[in-house]
């Protein structure tokens, strides 16, 4: 498929494109939507098996940075990058500081962020090179629990607590909406990846009194959630046959297609990862199953409210509050949905439609 059929079934208007011999940066910029505001969103460096594939994994994850935004209330657009990992030693520093070039070519039009194989040292280099970056280290070398960020610096630090938080408290609002529970006490929760987001998770729905079941693809990260939080330890492959309250995909896209949706034991499907669907027709698949699912951009959207505040002048308890609104939104999401039997995607799509329509 070529580039503008890409951009044209994902809604673009935007790529673009940077290569750096002396540093070995080959980069992409997607602007998914601005209408809200400058474009918003983090830069992901993993390797790729194509530059198809790199260009792909752009478009999915800009598309819904502009849906996590207008469902959280945010005055930006959507935006994401990627970075292809080199597959020979390259200077770090060097490849980030060609990135921030690149960002700053843009002026302001994309503000970038940490994601998956970035970090806040990472954005504190970039940060040399331009001001169009968020998530910086607050105190180098530490990151503070959600209440307790220290914003002396302008910066907000790691932002998967704030996921995190957002996750559990969409966690809350499905309990609520299918089991009718006022609180987590005793809500047994299978989580698929225990990584940054899905490690403070764990924490969060632990400090809940729930019940955990882990899995992840590296073997001392689930033996920390064990030591940590009593979870139980689930093969890979066998997380989705956990009998379990909430299946909450924590881990890499895709985790919801054909073969994993009748495997599941839930009531409900919650969780951090991006794009969780494999394709459209599993949202309906879960809905026909009695299973209520979260949609993703809806409620992990607390990383990209805290970032977006450090933007404003950060204020971690202005973060936190409006993190915790993540439980109305997923909460009215669910009750939409039953009043009109329509997928809960379908309809978190169409309250980002009615918010953009409103701007145009």
């Amino acid at each position: 498929m070529g580039v503008f059929d890409l951009m044209g079934q994902h809604g673009y208007g935007e790529i673009h494109l940077e290569r750096d011999q002396a540093s070995g940066l080959e980069a992409i910029i997607a602007i998914h939507d601005t209408r809200l505001g400058p474009a918003l969103g983090g830069c992901r460096f993993i390797h790729y098996a194509s530059e198809e594939d790199a260009l792909v994994d752009a478009l999915r994850l800009a598309r819904g940075m502009t849906y996590k935004a207008a469902l959280a209330g945010l005055d930006h657009g959507g935006g994401k990058s990627v970075i292809i990992k080199p597959n020979r030693r390259f200077d770090r520093t060097a490849l980030f500081r060609a990135f921030g070039r690149f960002v700053e070519d843009l002026r302001g039009h994309y503000i970038t962020a940490e994601d998956s194989g970035t970090s806040i040292e990472d954005m504190d280099v970039i940060r040399g090179v331009t001001r169009h970056v968020t998530g910086m280290d607050v105190i180098r070398g530490v990151t503070r629990h959600v209440t307790g960020v220290d914003a002396s610096r302008g910066g907000s630090g790691d932002p998967s607590p704030f996921t995190a938080l957002g996750v559990r408290r969409g966690i809350e609002a499905c309990v609520h909406f299918a089991m009718a529970r006022a609180s987590l006490d005793g809500i047994h929760v299978a989580v698929q990846g225990v990584g940054h987001v899905g490690y403070h998770l764990c924490r969060e729905l632990h400090e809940q009194g729930a019940k955990l079941t882990v899995a992840d693809v590296d073997p001392l990260k689930a033996e920390r959630a064990q030591r940590e939080f009593g979870a139980t330890i689930a093969r890979l492959d066998d997380i989705f046959d956990v009998v379990c309250d909430v299946f909450s995909p924590c881990a890499l896209g895709s985790a919801l297609n054909v073969d994993t949706v009748p495997r599941l034991h839930c009531r409900i499907v919650a969780g951090a990862a991006n794009n969780q669907l494999a394709e459209p027709a599993m949202g309906a698949a879960l809905m026909q199953r009695g299973i209520v699912y979260a949609p993703d951009y809806a409620i992990n959207a607390g990383g990209l409210v805290n970032v977006a505040q450090e933007i404003l002048g950060y204020d971690a308890e202005k973060s936190r509050t409006r993190t915790m609104k993540i439980y109305d939104t997923i909460l009215e999401i669910a009750q939409r949905a039953r009043k009109s039997m329509t997928p809960t995607d379908i309809i978190a799509n169409k309250m980002v439609e009615e918010r953009l329509s409103a701007v145009r």
